[in-house]
């Protein structure tokens, strides 16, 4: 009993004095300043789930879902009965069925399903883990445990938790079905509810400028600006529209500019998106 006490002791010590550390690397992370948050994190010999966690979203922003699947399941088996570890395992295993063979692929994405379902099971108002799932659910085929009547469950839940992502989950599964009128309302209904949240006025901008309503989509996109005129998401995703509909191109090149100079955060899109994108307008 004393040596256990001893040792509990020491790991609780040794974790305190790299706590600065894994804040130091958090904060890297934060800014998406992976490479940094990287090296600071192969200093730490204390290496707990938080730590593999950390590390394991460094390279799953980098592009590499191996190194970060081996690393969140590491944070699992120290956590197991942590939702959000979870979650990111299964996201990991759905970027790897994404970019495997079709050989490998449908084992990846049984994975990721797996532990979506656990996360959402460990934590059920995990809305990360419960959106993640409807994802999955929307775009997997029924073999693999995907189906609209799984998704549209999951959606009722979600209204249930969050009355404005509820109605973009109901607009996400209209849209899905080819029910664009009912997909129209549903994302106008996210929007109203949630009238400071600039991410789903640009959903709502975003639907109709697919539907080639681009007047109706540049009011939506001003609405936005509105809101937060520097927003990254909102540079991002309206020079994006304006690229692959070929209208405004020379605004579209100034937006991505100011996007590859803002902060951005890992849940902004990655700046070689960004970048490519710029390439494409520029050669258009």
């Amino acid at each position: 009993m004393h040596r256990l006490m001893l040792w509990v002791a020491l790991a609780a010590s040794a974790a305190a004095a790299e706590a600065p550390l894994l804040e130091r690397a958090r904060e890297l992370y934060n800014r998406t300043e992976y490479d940094a948050a990287l090296k600071i994190l192969a200093s730490v010999a204390y290496k707990d789930s938080a730590f593999y966690l950390l590390r394991g979203q460094c390279y799953y922003m980098q592009g590499d879902a191996r190194k970060a699947s081996e690393l969140f399941l590491k944070a699992v088996e120290l956590e197991p009965a942590n939702s959000d570890r979870r979650m990111w395992l299964g996201r990991a295993y759905g970027r790897r069925a994404e970019t495997s063979s079709f050989f490998t692929a449908p084992g990846y994405a049984t994975k990721a399903r797996d532990n979506f379902e656990k996360a959402v099971q460990l934590n059920p108002r995990n809305m990360e883990a419960i959106s993640d799932l409807f994802e999955y659910y929307m775009d997997a085929p029924g073999f693999l445990g995907g189906g609209l009547d799984k998704a549209a469950a999951l959606a009722r839940r979600i209204g249930e938790l969050n009355p404005a992502e509820g109605h973009w989950a109901q607009a996400r599964l209209a849209e899905k079905r080819k029910e664009y009128q009912k997909a129209e309302q549903q994302f106008r209904s996210a929007a109203d509810l949630a009238p400071r949240q600039i991410g789903r006025v640009i959903d709502l901008a975003k639907f109709l400028a697919k539907a080639g309503r681009y007047q109706e989509s540049e009011e939506a996109f001003r609405r936005a600006e509105r809101i937060d005129p520097n927003a990254p998401k909102l540079l991002f995703e309206r020079a994006s529209i304006y690229i692959r509909t070929g209208r405004n191109l020379e605004l579209a090149r100034q937006l991505l500019k100011r996007y590859l100079e803002a902060s951005l955060t890992p849940d902004d899109p990655p700046r070689e998106r960004a970048e490519k994108l710029l390439k494409s307008a520029s050669s258009s």
